[in-house]
């Protein structure tokens, strides 16, 4: 395994974090048909698509113990260890919170109440635009180091970072309408579903807080060069 991560890195020294958010970017394509199987009233395939969640969160878990357990001493790397293996513990992060919103998801047949499934999918659909920007960023980092953390492309990752800033904002703003107004409306929802669904909500909207945290890892290495 040492031999194979070495070659990761000898491909480019942030290859290794770009083959780990392939991983996490599988965890958030498998999520998406959970809730495309929950909208299309398909829960006999949730428990399965979980199923298969759980293991590519796994293969995620695997790819970023291999990367911190092999971490070559030997090669350069342009940005401080810790830096690096922070930004890989949030990439990470979102693959397990992925998982964690998949789990909830099969708790309860939402086709009882789909006017709560549909404030769910709204809050998940604005969370992985947050995800897909920080996505964006980590596939900049080769030409940031090309460009020495410097010029156009490190204004232009900035500038991309404020966009997931404002993406989280709008997240959040998103999360307090849904939740005021299912309180204004919705008296008579057993309790226990408003755990689950109050839950969900909270839960799905973590993708977009560590989405942002990420991006932000990103531009903090910016500014210390």
């Amino acid at each position: 395994m040492r031999a194979t991560i070495a070659r990761l890195f000898g491909k480019s020294p942030f290859y290794a974090l770009q083959t780990h958010m392939k991983k996490v970017k599988a965890c958030i394509l498998q999520l998406n048909k959970v809730f495309e199987a929950i909208e299309k009233g398909k829960s006999e395939d949730l428990t399965l698509l979980v199923k298969d969640l759980s293991k590519l969160e796994h293969e995620a878990d695997l790819t970023k113990n291999d990367i911190r357990n092999h971490l070559p001493k030997s090669i350069f790397l342009p940005i401080e260890k810790i830096p690096f293996l922070e930004i890989l513990s949030l990439q990470d992060c979102i693959s397990d919170q992925a998982e964690e919103v998949g789990r909830l998801l099969t708790l309860y047949d939402f086709s009882r109440h789909k006017e709560l499934f549909e404030h769910i999918k709204m809050l998940y659909a604005k969370n992985i635009e947050a995800f897909w920007q920080a996505r964006t960023i980590i596939k900049e980092l080769d030409d940031l180091l090309e460009s020495s953390f410097g010029g156009i492309e490190a204004e232009k990752v900035r500038t991309m970072v404020e966009q997931s800033s404002f993406l989280e904002y709008e997240v959040d703003k998103m999360k307090h309408q849904i939740l005021k107004t299912f309180f204004e409306t919705h008296n008579d929802v057993d309790a226990k579903v408003v755990y689950l669904f109050t839950r969900i909500i909270d839960e799905v909207n973590k993708i977009a807080h560590l989405s942002e945290k990420l991006a932000n890892r990103i531009r903090m290495i910016l500014e210390l060069k």
